[in-house]
């Protein structure tokens, strides 16, 4: 068969499934299968591809029609204008998470060298695109999952990023050191366990549970984190945490209890609260935000 005819192929059995984006992901998938390029494969429809690609194609496209997402089957996803390496033991990372990472820039700008902690860190996305951005700073990232981490660190070797991004097995801050971070980041699960059945098949039979479950209320997680971050913030430090919809209130609840002085939300490009910075000083540190 040729690119064209396996595009059309792949693109109608998507339409067919109710895929949401058919035609990229149908394009996608056999750049990938035939190892070519977006614009071979626009430019020369008529180019025959061998079997063994086409049939690598055509299993892609059954995976997908059984709602697995494109970033499962291609094993990577892009994330902050980075590739990053996933598998079904990490959070699919979506483009909403920038919102933390563009927050967590902005309150890193003109300060020295930092350290930054990553609790929960997945496939390290956040870190790992911090310390891109910031090639002076150094990174830890926390996962309770050994194969996470496995993850994480060949995303860190990938990019280049290994002889400053260290990853240790950890359950949130428990065990670090006092005084040992300038920045904490996190994006812990916070979906309320009732919600998850109804989330789309590409959320909950693909990413990992324990990534999802935020408890009964969402809020599990928080709660955890919120109990011992201002230990492990060095004076002066900021803490940014990515939350769900209708959590900024609750949350920043938490913090203040915690004794965070200050509690500032940022939005996403659609106009939702997605991210909370939070600051433990006393009045008259350096001005946080």
């Amino acid at each position: 068969m040729t690119l064209g005819e396996l595009l059309r192929s792949g693109r109608e059995q998507l339409v067919a499934a109710g895929i949401a984006s058919p035609a990229l992901d149908a394009a996608v998938l056999l750049c990938h299968a035939a190892g070519v390029r977006r614009e071979v494969l626009m430019g020369y429809p008529e180019r025959e591809v061998e079997a063994a690609a086409a049939g690598n194609y055509l299993s892609f496209i059954r995976r997908r029609v059984a709602r697995e997402p494109v970033s499962r089957i291609v094993g990577r996803r892009e994330f902050w204008g980075l590739e990053f390496g996933v598998t079904g033991h990490v959070l699919d990372p979506r483009a909403d998470t920038e919102t933390l990472v563009e927050a967590a820039l902005a309150w890193l700008r003109d300060r020295p060298a930092c350290r930054v902690v990553d609790l929960g860190t997945g496939s390290g996305c956040i870190l790992l695109s911090l310390l891109h951005e910031r090639p002076r700073d150094e990174g830890l990232g926390v996962d309770v999952s050994a194969a996470a981490l496995d993850v994480a660190r060949a995303n860190a070797a990938a990019l280049g990023l290994e002889s400053r991004a260290s990853f240790v097995l950890g359950n949130w801050s428990a065990g670090l050191p006092a005084a040992f971070a300038d920045l904490v980041v996190s994006n812990p699960p916070y979906i309320p366990r009732a919600d998850i059945e109804g989330l789309e098949p590409e959320v909950t039979l693909y990413d990992p549970m324990g990534a999802l479950d935020g408890g009964r209320d969402g809020l599990d997680a928080y709660r955890a984190l919120a109990a011992d971050v201002k230990r492990v913030l060095k004076p002066g430090g900021g803490l940014f945490f990515e939350i769900g919809m209708g959590q900024q209130e609750p949350v920043a609840a938490l913090l203040k209890d915690a004794g965070a002085i200050l509690v500032r939300p940022f939005t996403d490009l659609a106009g939702r609260v997605r991210c909370l910075g939070a600051f433990f000083d006393e009045p008259g540190a350096r001005a946080p935000f």
